[in-house]
């Protein structure tokens, strides 16, 4: 027995082979089809929630009571909202690709009406200045990706199993495009 028929592999090629030119371009445009709905469902999000990533997953174990590690989290960022001691808020730092989830704990609100802020995890022993951008103290509101307004548990989990390991994330992908390019309903 081959590798192929172990996998189901030559059906497969076997189907890719029996369809004329005219049902795969319709598949392959399909794909395309959920790919773009897929784009502007998160930009419409984006609009929504006034934050440029709505929906984010917990990396770390740092908030733990309150949020654990995989769990996905629904962000809104509305500039009138003003910031509370006590939040949990999303921020990127300079330098930092990945944003971070904690809380904040610590408001200073200057004359001039700005306002900064310090954020602390919450299964952390000590605040977020080790963190933010060399001799940056507080954060402002430009930092803000969002602040959580809800969360489902665990359902982030897939995404960090994708980021930890690649090639985990390119067979799904693999599966799925395979999956859509041969469905022909």
């Amino acid at each position: 027995m081959s590798v192929l028929k172990a996998i189901g592999a030559d059906s497969l090629f076997g189907d890719v082979q029996r369809m004329d030119k005219r049902q795969f371009f319709y598949q392959v445009l399909s794909f395309g089809m959920i790919v773009s709905s897929a784009l502007m469902i998160w930009k419409g999000l984006m609009v929504v929630t006034g934050s440029e990533s709505p929906i984010v997953v917990v990396l770390s174990g740092s908030m733990e009571p309150a949020f654990h590690r995989g769990d996905l989290l629904f962000l809104t960022n509305y500039p009138e909202e003003p910031v509370r001691v006590g939040e949990i808020v999303v921020f990127k730092v300079e330098g930092r690709d990945i944003p971070i989830v904690h809380r904040v704990i610590k408001l200073h609100e200057k004359a001039d009406g700005t306002v900064k802020f310090l954020t602390k995890g919450d299964n952390n022993s000590v605040d977020d200045r080790g963190l933010y951008a060399p001799g940056q103290l507080w954060l402002t509101k430009k930092d803000i990706v969002g602040r959580a307004r809800g969360f489902l548990p665990y359902v982030g989990m897939i995404t960090i199993l994708m980021n930890e390991y690649p090639n985990f994330k390119y067979a799904i992908l693999g599966i799925l495009a395979i999956y859509v390019l041969l469905h022909r309903e």
